[in-house]
């Protein structure tokens, strides 16, 4: 059953400048750098899939060549590497040019999920897919108070209370957008997921996703200290 990984890193940032390249924890290529450190020969994967409008992302990934087995660099279109890009269209594009049966989406942006938390996410994937889920995504349980702010009502309040204790509130699952597997079929559908999704519990160190200054500020510092 053949895996292609798909790394999309498209240029620019609007809420972390430079955010894949710019350095991070000693590390000069940033996060673009020690995502592709912990690419280098990944099991159970076929092919790896940089894909990228940035042309210092291009060149750092040139670096990997004969150190990520199938490595392919792709020069992604312009109109496909900006802010305005539809999720959608990125996902099509993904599936077109891949060569797997399944793809495996990951970003740069979850600096502490590492080798070993890809080569677990992939084994469950597989084993999985015998219990008849045909798709896997990572994520953490959310259990916290969650507020609508229109109604002012606890959107997973399980009771009659307004304010329940913690441990009845309901289980709801929080993607992290580091993994999502499905086989092409879904991708070439526009989705990452499939029909019965397997949810992937990691811990909130690994789960950690940069979108914003004070998240790249967090995960160097939690990064910085568990390399020590």
């Amino acid at each position: 059953m053949s895996i292609s990984l798909f790394l999309p890193v498209r240029a620019g940032s609007e809420r972390v400048k430079n955010k894949n390249t710019r350095s991070f924890a000693g590390i000069d290529n940033g996060i673009l750098e020690l995502k592709l450190n912990q690419l280098v020969n990944l099991q159970f994967v076929d092919e790896v899939i940089i894909s990228s409008n940035s042309n210092t992302c291009l060149e750092i990934a040139e670096t990997y060549k004969n150190r990520i087995k199938n490595l392919v660099i792709d020069e992604r279109p312009e109109h496909l590497g900006n802010s305005s890009t539809k999720l959608k269209d990125l996902i099509l594009y993904a599936a077109e040019i891949n060569s797997c049966e399944n793809i495996l989406w990951t970003h740069a942006t979850n600096p502490l999920f590492n080798a070993k938390n890809y080569n677990q996410a992939i084994e469950v994937f597989l084993h999985q897919k015998k219990n008849g889920y045909d798709s896997l995504v990572t994520g953490c349980i959310c259990k916290d108070f969650l507020l609508d702010t229109e109604s002012n009502k606890i959107i997973n309040n399980t009771t009659k209370l307004n304010w329940p204790r913690t441990q009845d509130l309901k289980e709801l699952f929080a993607i992290n957008n580091a993994v999502f597997i499905a086989n092409r079929e879904r991708y070439l559908l526009g989705e990452r997921l499939g029909i019965k999704p397997y949810y992937l519990e990691n811990d909130k160190i690994s789960s950690l996703d940069i979108d914003y200054e004070e998240d790249f500020l967090i995960a160097e510092a939690v990064y910085e200290k568990l390399k020590r």
